[in-house]
């Protein structure tokens, strides 16, 4: 396999028209013609987005016509405790409704399971009205929770506008997730109504989960109706049928609401413990995704914009928005991976797709497999690719650009569910470094802190963030002391947000994100990012995959570096090729990087957005019993924790 570029390497530079092409470039006009503020590149724009806050989002709500009208921008900057846009009144789904083409696609869904369906603006705002009218006959109302038991399809997207249409609350979790993980979180937030299938097509396969749906329906109380979609067979027993719930068309209405009343509840990732309930807000979400999608993604009319996710994933919320920027957004509930890693591909070309959404393991696994997307299908509509849910190293920058096509812009995020969006990422205006995120996003003051909690630059730190952003979460739910929410973020550096990563912010204002830094590996004094270890791993052929782990010694040694790996199909873990693996490590990082055991596992575990969980597999080698460590309903592979439970208890015995 070909070498990928070196670290910084320039891929892609902005067009000499971009600040006429481009949306960010509008919106730098519209500053200077409303407001008398011409900023001569990105970084200036950044700079006075985070050192004039108010001045910021008060001009988004503004150019971005939000509507309606506030006492003040920010009460206070305070974190916790910062309070946007109080007086104003608004409604999330009336504002991604109230300007959609009427005779125009803005939903394509495609699916393993069924037919490919579309639904136009008209199509779209009547299905929401009857939903609503549907959920009013149930007796939903404003703050009541509806529970999504639902796939990427249209009617999820149908169930959240209409749900937020009322003021209620919207919660979804993927039918991937087994009944426990759905219970864990849905149990907190007591919903009224249930909507789910009856199961789902991965590929070729079926997976019925009607016994799931019976199981979660035992488990919540509170609820007063449940809603089958029949996706799979003939539906969910002794349930109203969606076709029911939409049988009465109404009028359709919104309620309006404070800027920071509940839209939906997501949830942390919850390998260890019961996750909690992150709470976000009309006004909070919506600002920060126009932002986002406009001014970063570059999305508008015209534009197809597609992210590969399920409805368990943060990423699933950001792509519903796209409809709040102009652009149709599609759908898709399939194996990414089926009949091959070219299909996801094929479909962005049937499709029409102009923005292609994904995650970094994906990229990473199309350019091992030697996938390449242009032969696939018509590639030159695709404009925007962005990449998210792990660090993209260098190899995967130059594979896109090789493969897919050579002029799009390729955008690396970094953010999370906490605040339901990314703020490291890139700008139509900036260059394309590889392995390098183009920008701190704007509007958020993201800074690298040292131990001291001192801001470092061209250094391994804390990624933090200083000052508030309106899409920081309302709160936790059932958390009404702020206690919860307060331990998550604030305390380590005392008003600032700590997010949990390590990171490097560049001299030249690129950030490098090097993972976890609760999964950060502390060999000999020296801090070592995993992303590191699996940039060399993933370019061996016989890897698979892998996961790295540091067990430290209780007296401050070197302790023990441990490299788990997936051998291909084939492939045999022998001395040989570990030594190959430790001298690549040895030569392409350091020294301190090159394992003291490698040891061959048939996979390893991921949650269901594909993260890998080093912190739980260290705690189980540290003696933690399994369940404890992780909670195997929010993995895609329970089972692949069996090898590391084994092999601790092989430790044990050994000592």
């Amino acid at each position: 396999m070909a070498e990928g570029p070196a670290l910084g390497t320039v891929l892609w530079t902005p067009p000499a028209d971009v600040r006429s092409s481009s949306r960010v470039g509008a919106y730098l006009s519209w500053l200077s013609s409303t407001r008398g503020l011409t900023f001569p590149d990105y970084a200036s724009l950044w700079q006075w987005s985070v050192d004039s806050l108010e001045d910021f989002w008060a001009s988004l709500w503004e150019y971005f016509a939000v509507g309606g009208s506030y006492s003040s921008v920010l009460t206070s900057r305070s974190m916790p405790g910062a309070s946007w846009f109080p007086g104003a009144s608004l409604n999330y789904a009336e504002y991604l409704l109230r300007s959609l083409p009427a005779d125009e696609v803005v939903i394509v869904g495609q699916s393993d399971t069924r037919a490919s369906v579309t639904l136009t603006g008209a199509e779209l705002r009547a299905a929401v009205a009857a939903c609503r009218a549907g959920l009013v006959r149930l007796g939903v109302g404003r703050g009541d929770r509806v529970a999504a038991y639902l796939p990427n399809i249209p009617e999820t997207v149908v169930l959240l506008l209409a749900t937020a249409s009322l003021g209620a609350v919207f919660s979804s979790c993927a039918p991937e997730f087994g009944t426990r993980s759905v219970v864990d979180r849905w149990s907190q937030i007591a919903p009224k109504v249930l909507v789910a299938v009856d199961g789902y097509r991965y590929g070729d396969k079926p997976v019925d989960r009607t016994s799931e749906v019976a199981a979660i329906r035992a488990a919540l109380p509170s609820l007063a109706g449940v809603v089958s979609v029949p996706y799979l067979g003939s539906g969910v027993p002794d349930a109203l049928s969606w076709e029911e719930l939409l049988s009465s068309p109404a009028p359709m209405a919104f309620e309006l609401v404070p800027f920071h009343h509940p839209l939906y509840v997501l949830y942390s990732s919850g390998t260890t413990g019961l996750p909690k309930a992150i709470v976000h807000g009309h006004g909070g979400i919506l600002l920060e995704h126009l932002k986002a999608l406009a001014l970063h993604l570059d999305l508008g009319p015209g534009d197809r914009f597609f992210w590969f996710s399920t409805t368990g994933w943060m990423m699933w919320n950001f792509l519903v928005s796209g409809l709040a920027v102009g652009a149709s957004i599609v759908l898709a509930d399939v194996n990414p991976g089926y009949p091959d890693l070219g299909s996801t591909w094929r479909l962005a070309s049937s499709t029409g797709v102009t923005f292609f959404g994904t995650s970094a393991p994906f990229l990473l696994a199309c350019r091992k497999a030697g996938v390449r997307p242009a032969d696939l299908g018509d590639m030159s509509r695709i404009r925007g690719v962005g990449s998210t849910g792990a660090p993209l190293p260098p190899e995967g920058y130059g594979w896109v650009y090789e493969n897919v096509n050579s002029s799009l812009l390729l955008q690396s995020f970094s953010g999370g569910t906490d605040l339901c969006t990314g703020f490291i990422g890139g700008s139509p205006l900036l260059p394309v470094y590889a392995g390098e995120l183009s920008c701190r996003c704007l509007g958020a003051a993201v800074a690298a802190y040292s131990p001291a909690g001192e801001s470092v630059v061209d250094s391994l730190g804390e990624l933090v963030i200083e000052r508030p952003m309106p899409s920081m979460p309302v709160s936790f739910w059932g958390d009404s002391s702020g206690s919860r929410y307060r331990a998550a973020y604030f305390g380590d550096f005392p008003g600032v947000w700590r997010h949990g990563d390590w990171i490097t912010v560049t001299s030249r204002g690129t950030c490098v994100i090097t993972g976890r830094s609760d999964a950060t590996l502390n060999r000999g004094g020296v801090r070592l990012g995993t992303a590191e270890f699996y940039s060399v791993v993933d370019t061996f052929p016989e890897i698979a995959d892998s996961l790295v782990v540091h067990l430290e010694d209780a007296d401050g040694g070197p302790g023990e570096l441990l490299l788990f790996v997936v051998p291909a199909a084939g492939v045999t873990v022998d001395d040989a090729l570990k030594a190959r693996l430790a001298a690549e490590l040895r030569r392409s990082l350091s020294p301190r990087h090159v394992p003291d055991v490698v040891v061959a596992v048939p996979d390893v575990p991921r949650t269901l957005s594909g993260k890998k969980l080093e912190v739980p597999v260290k705690r189980i080698l540290e003696g933690r019993a399994a369940d404890e460590a992780a909670s195997r309903g929010a993995l895609a592979n329970p089972s692949s924790l069996e090898a590391f439970e084994k092999l601790a208890a092989e430790r044990a015995t050994d000592v």
